[in-house]
């Protein structure tokens, strides 16, 4: 779907007033939900929905900040370390 000029303008306008990167990426996020309820294209889920809109409006220009890692990934990772240096350890212990 190409980006409509009046998404681009709204949020160049929040910027203008001050407001966040993030708000004016909202006005983006609002048109894929209208998007999906006229049946233009089938999102599986509302996250995708925001995924969608978010994307657009980082091609518009938006200085939308990147997706931050996710702490259950951190966690995951941190415990295979641990895991991986107490088997290791075992190991030498043979």
């Amino acid at each position: 779907m190409p980006i409509s000029k009046k998404t681009v303008r709204k949020a160049k306008e929040d910027l203008r007033e001050g407001k966040k990167p993030t708000t004016a990426a909202g006005e983006f996020v609002q048109e894929e939900f209208e998007h999906v309820k006229e049946g233009k294209h089938g999102a599986a889920s509302r996250k995708q929905v925001v995924a969608i809109g978010l994307s657009k409006a980082r091609r518009a220009g938006i200085p939308v900040p990147p997706r931050g890692k996710s702490r259950t990934t951190q966690a995951r990772q941190a415990s295979s370390r641990r895991q991986s240096r107490q088997r290791v350890g075992r190991a030498a212990n043979r």
